[in-house]
């Protein structure tokens, strides 16, 4: 099962403890139980993203109220009667219908985290976007290769792109020695 952070929250502890029971005997772990929205709040600031299931009404504010405070790392999966769900007003909140069938919970709630995880691995994959001064380091850098080993500005390129590989530096690093060798 995979490990996420999850935080369970209803107006009634003991609803909020049912359903972590529930997720518990179905192999998630719950970070943590609340009734309030200003707890979830509170519980999220030391965990780096996650999943809140919870009802829609807490005992301070409503799930639309508390979806807006949370970090946009944290989804929220809220458990309503449809008639509640028809007043919804952010598609970005996943719902399930009362009355609550396990199943649908679990696969819902798998599906979420394997959302959060490739979103988060798409993240990580990004190319990270270069200051003025890091094109110009690389751009003096191929230069100087170019001009010292007679050097395409393609080949020139790659060279400073293998030897970043080669020595897990990035080409900014990897073009300040090569300026710092040939220069």
């Amino acid at each position: 099962m995979v490990t996420t952070n999850i935080i369970v929250a209803f107006p009634k502890i003991e609803d909020a403890r049912n359903i972590k029971a529930v997720l518990g005997r179905s192999g998630f772990t719950v970070s943590t139980s609340c009734t309030s929205g200003a707890h979830v709040l509170n519980a999220v600031d030391s965990l780096d993203g996650g999943i809140v299931v919870c009802g829609y009404r807490l005992t301070d504010m409503l799930y639309s109220d508390l979806h807006q405070c949370l970090p946009s790392q944290f989804k929220i999966l809220l458990v309503a009667s449809e008639g509640h769900w028809s007043e919804r007003d952010n598609s970005d909140v996943v719902f399930i219908p009362m009355p609550l069938k396990v199943h649908a919970l679990t696969e819902t709630l798998n599906m979420m985290i394997e959302t959060q995880m490739i979103q988060r691995r798409q993240k990580r994959q990004k190319p990270r976007v270069r200051n003025e001064e890091e094109l110009i380091l690389i751009r003096d850098a191929k230069r100087l290769l170019m001009d010292k080993n007679n050097m395409t500005e393609d080949e020139a390129h790659r060279y400073i792109q293998k030897c970043s590989m080669d020595s897990g530096n990035s080409m900014v690093e990897t073009a300040g020695m090569v300026l710092s060798i040939y220069g």
